[in-house]
C-alpha cells in the first residue's frame, strides 16, 4: 500500500530505552507498508533523571549504527535505511551534543524537549498541584531556552509534546492561547535555518492532531517555514507511518506542497503526491 508520504523519518527500536522492537522488524513493517525509506531516531537523554519504570535513555551509538549498517545493506533493494539521532536538548548539554553530532555521519538530527528544567511532563507528577496551562507554558519557554543553546538539529522534533500528556491533553489548548511564545519559536527555528516535524504521535495519543497542531503548522506556513519532516514517532512495528493519509490531508490544507528528508543532513524535498 504507496502513502502520499513515502518515508518515515521519526523511527525508534530496541536500541531506544523506551522500545522493545527489533529493528529489522521495524524495517519488514515499512517495507510492508510501502514506504520508501525509514530513518532511524534513537534516543539519546543525557542526564535523563531516575524514572519510576527504570529508564535511562542512554544509546550505544557504535552498535547502533553497525546494526543499521547491516540491515541498510540486506534490505537495500526494498527500502532505503538512513541513520538519524534524536537528542533530548536541556542548556547545560550546550557542549557536549554538538560535539557528539559531528563525531557520527549522522543523516538526520531531530532536537527534542523531553524535559522541562530537568522533569518530564510523561509523568503526572510534573502537572501535580499546578495549573495545567502554567506547565504548557513553562514547557514552551524551555524550547526557546533550548534554540538559543543549540543548532545542531535538523529539525525541532514534536513542538507541543507535552500536549500529550496534560491532566485535560488538547481540551484547553489551542495555537491563540500560547501565540506569543510560539510564534517566537517558530521565528527562531527558521532564523536558524532548521526545521520541524509533523509528528503523527498525536493522533497515536488520542489528540485528533499531530504535534504540532495544525495551527501550529499554519503558523509555521505563514511566517515562511519550508522545511518539514514527517515522522510517527513509532516505538513499535503497527505504528510505522500511523495515519499518514492524516498528515498528507493537514499539510495540504496547511498550503504545504512538499515535505522533506534528510541525506547526510542536508534537506530534500519531496512531492506531496
Amino acid at each position: 500500500m504507496k502513502h502520499c508520504i513515502s518515508w518515515d523519518c521519526h523511527m525508534h527500536s530496541s536500541f531506544s530505552s523506551d522500545s522493545d522492537s527489533d529493528m529489522e522488524d521495524m524495517i519488514k513493517s515499512a517495507v510492508k507498508k510501502g514506504l520508501d525509506g525509514v530513518c532511524f531516531t534513537e534516543h539519546f537523554d543525557p542526564d535523563y533523571p531516575p524514572t519510576p519504570d527504570g529508564l535511562e535513555f542512554s544509546l550505544d551509538i557504535p552498535a547502533y549504527r553497525a546494526r543499521l549498517c547491516e540491515l541498510k545493506e540486506k534490505y537495500k533493494n526494498q527500502i532505503c535505511v538512513r541513520f538519524g539521532i534524536e537528542l533530548g536538548l536541556q542548556p547545560h548539554l550546550q557542549a557536549s551534543l554538538p560535539s557528539l553530532v559531528r563525531e557520527f555521519p549522522f543523516d538526520f538530527v531531530i532536537g527534542s524537549s523531553h524535559l522541562v528544567h530537568g522533569y518530564d511532563p510523561y509523568y503526572p507528577e510534573f502537572f501535580q498541584n499546578r495549573g495545567e496551562a502554567r506547565c504548557y507554558r513553562e514547557y514552551f519557554e524551555s524550547i526557546l531556552e533550548n534554540l538559543n543553546a543549540f543548532s545542531c538539529m535538523d529539525v525541532y522534533g514534536h513542538i507541543d509534546y507535552i500536549v500529550r500528556y496534560g491532566p485535560n491533553k488538547n481540551r484547553f489548548y489551542s495555537f491563540q492561547a500560547y501565540e506569543d511564545i510560539l510564534t517566537a519559536i517558530l521565528e527562531k527555528i527558521i532564523q536558524k535555518r532548521i526545521g520541524i516535524e509533523l509528528n503523527t504521535g498525536g493522533f497515536a495519543c488520542g489528540l485528533g492532531q499531530p504535534n504540532p497542531c495544525e495551527e501550529v503548522l499554519l503558523a509555521y506556513r505563514r511566517l515562511g517555514g519550508k522545511i518539514i519532516t514527517i515522522g510517527a514517532d513509532a516505538h513499535t512495528p503497527d505504528r510505522a507511518a500511523f495515519a499518514f493519509d492524516r498528515a498528507a490531508h493537514i499539510l495540504r490544507t496547511c498550503g504545504f506542497t512538499h515535505y522533506t528528508v534528510f541525506d547526510k543532513r542536508e534537506p530534500v524535498f519531496l512531492p506531496l503526491l
